[in-house]
């Protein structure tokens, strides 16, 4: 075998059994701020348009899984996409918020109070469009229940199952395959269908939670510990009855899809209400129809 061959064969190899980058994949990210742009107060949502790049065409869900694409370039926001914990089902943050040199905040919810100060401070050195960008990636990784998955397999990165007939890892089957299922068995591969789906349950189903929610009585930081203890709990049921080499399939599907809807639903919300805080203004903007 030629030295090219063997070192594509390798790199496919590496590629293949490689935990997942993404987290919510451009789907899940799309959908928790496409929800949250329609609970921006109308103070917030010209804050938001006026600090996004061009490139996102005046819609913040386009820039929300940016934080992904920038891993390589910046390797120091890594450790920010995740919180994983020992595996009792709980987040404390003193014990687990750090990196793996043990360097304390370093991790998404570290990550999502030190942007929301920065946006807060003008005269913050981090750039805005930046901050805004790692901000609303970083909420919903929060609400992703494996990003604050266990400690000793990366968040399920390192449990191999079959969803269906397709290899993948756990953490993906949250991150994706959940998401993708659901668009194509229910809502004709169509992202806006599953959105405004989502959004009907905000304003039926969930409206007498949707306020507790985005209730946060902290003034000097965000809930963002609350949302990763709430992901923290999900994620010991999410890992139940999952071992290496599990085949995945409708129980499984119908147990997540619930889960995966409403934690997108409410990383939505909090993103929004978050944002509102930041930037001001009481009333809302309302829904607004999805293209």
């Amino acid at each position: 075998m030629g030295l090219l061959l063997l070192l594509h064969v390798l790199l496919v190899a590496a590629a293949a059994t490689a935990p997942a980058a993404d987290a919510w994949g451009k789907e899940g990210h799309y959908m928790v701020c496409k929800i949250a742009e329609s609970f921006l107060t109308k103070e917030a949502s010209t804050a938001v348009k006026e600090l996004l790049p061009g490139w996102a065409g005046g819609e913040l869900a386009e820039t929300c899984s940016w934080a992904d694409t920038q891993r390589f370039r910046y390797r120091w926001s890594s450790p920010l996409h995740f919180a994983d914990t020992p595996g009792d089902c709980e987040f404390d943050y003193a014990r687990d918020c750090h990196n793996t040199k043990g360097e304390k905040n370093m991790c998404v919810v570290g990550a999502i109070n030190n942007y929301t100060a920065a946006l807060k401070d003008s005269s913050s050195p981090f750039d805005p469009t930046e901050s805004l960008m790692f901000l609303a990636h970083f909420v919903g990784d929060v609400h992703q229940p494996l990003h604050c998955g266990h400690t000793d397999d990366l968040g399920g990165n390192t449990i191999v199952v079959h969803w269906y007939r397709r290899k993948t890892n756990l953490h993906h089957v949250w991150d994706v395959n959940v998401i993708e299922t659901a668009m194509k068995d229910f809502y004709g591969n169509d992202q806006s269908t599953m959105i405004q789906a989502i959004q009907q349950n905000i304003t039926e189903e969930w409206a007498d939670e949707e306020k507790k929610w985005e209730a946060c009585r902290s003034r000097t930081k965000t809930c963002a510990d609350k949302y990763a203890a709430e992901s923290a709990k999900l994620a010991c049921t999410a890992y139940e009855g999952v071992d290496q080499d599990s085949t995945l399939e409708d129980d499984y599907f119908f147990a997540a899809l619930p889960v995966v809807q409403k934690r997108i639903a409410q990383g939505g919300v909090r993103l929004a209400a978050i944002l509102n805080r930041i930037f001001g203004g009481n009333s809302r903007s309302g829904f607004r129809a999805v293209d």
